[in-house]
């Protein structure tokens, strides 16, 4: 009757020990299911933050671009203009002094102050042409090596972005 009992509250104590544990290995389970999530969570919230801040650079990055095409193309109308503007003020004031000043000499006939000026308007208006085409070919290269400027930063933020993108989703992977 002794060792009935005893065998007893071994098997008991056994089975209380056994269930202790598995309850511990089921919290344990739990708990890591918990962290799992949410790490998940954490790192779906940081990969969506990332994407957004991408695309607001980009999104930047193309309305600089714009702006600065827009106004390098304004600032080299305005020059064009400012530069034909000048070339004929110069032309009628030169007209005008050797006109003024070949009627004013008496010695010299109106044949060759119509002469002069002639010579003088043509050559004026060459100057004026030379003047005109430098200055557009200086605004075209000007034009030019803005925009391959922009382009190469845009090529450059690009290539950012895709990095970082890559970078996340192996970091997501991996993890």
């Amino acid at each position: 009757m002794v060792v009935l009992v005893a065998s007893r509250s071994s098997s008991s104590s056994s089975s209380s020990s056994s269930s202790k544990s598995s309850f511990s290995i089921k919290v344990v389970v739990v708990v890591v299911a918990v962290v799992v999530v949410v790490a998940a969570v954490v790192v779906v919230i940081v990969v969506e933050v990332v994407v957004v801040v991408l695309v607001v650079v980009i999104v930047v990055v193309v309305v600089v671009e714009v702006v600065v095409e827009v106004v390098v193309v304004v600032i080299v109308i305005v020059v064009v203009e400012v530069v034909i503007v000048v070339e004929v003020v110069v032309i009628v004031v030169v007209v005008i002094v050797v006109h003024s000043s070949s009627s004013s000499s008496s010695s010299s006939s109106s044949s060759n102050s119509s002469t002069l000026v002639v010579e003088v308007v043509v050559e004026l208006v060459v100057v004026v042409v030379v003047v005109v085409v430098v200055v557009v070919v200086v605004v075209i290269v000007v034009i030019v090596v803005v925009v391959i400027v922009l382009l190469v930063v845009e090529v450059v933020v690009v290539v950012v972005v895709v990095v970082v993108v890559v970078v996340v989703v192996v970091v997501v992977v991996v993890v």
